[in-house]
């Protein structure tokens, strides 16, 4: 056995049936139920537990597409990921680490702790869609990088919220 020191950010994705139309707004999936699940079954529900974010991503329209996009420039996005970057550096100093997605267990519960309202609102999450220990200790580490780039101290219920969010298609599909 070799181990080699690696760090590494996977991002994938995947259609949510054969056909790629099951859940679709507009277009009626022609996949039978044993078809999705044989499909779905492609990835296992404790490989998707170790990603950090899933989303379900919809079609996009040719109006959108074709339209005047005012979203937030590239420049500006890159100058606030890079803020929140040295938040983190400057925060795990004297961690051994660089960043939010390093924190271990005992670093999550130093660094991301909830207040009581939060910490509610992560139990009835937690309960409700049936997560894992893996995902608490993501959705976490996911809230501090939110409250981070939003340049906030502590985590709020927001920061929680859209965390939350995040972990939505472990549970809607692979139910």
């Amino acid at each position: 056995t070799v181990t080699f020191p690696a760090k590494f950010m996977l991002v994938s994705s995947m259609n949510p049936c054969p056909c790629g139309f099951y859940g679709h707004p507009s277009k009626q999936c022609r996949c039978t139920p044993s078809q999705i699940t044989r499909y779905l079954s492609r990835i296992s529900g404790p490989l998707l537990d170790r990603f950090d974010i899933h989303i379900e991503v919809p079609p996009v329209t040719y109006d959108k597409l074709s339209g005047q996009s005012h979203a937030e420039s590239s420049n500006t996005i890159r100058k606030r990921v890079n803020s929140a970057r040295q938040v983190q550096v400057e925060r795990y100093k004297n961690e051994g680490i660089f960043y939010n997605a390093q924190l271990c267990h005992r670093q999550i519960l130093k660094y991301c702790q909830l207040d009581e309202h939060s910490s509610q609102m992560l139990k009835t999450a937690f309960d409700a869609l049936n997560l894992s220990a893996r995902a608490f200790d993501r959705i976490l580490k996911v809230a501090r990088t939110i409250a981070d780039l939003d340049q906030c101290l502590k985590i709020k219920d927001q920061h929680l919220a859209e965390a939350i969010q995040y972990r939505s298609l472990d549970r809607q599909y692979w139910l």
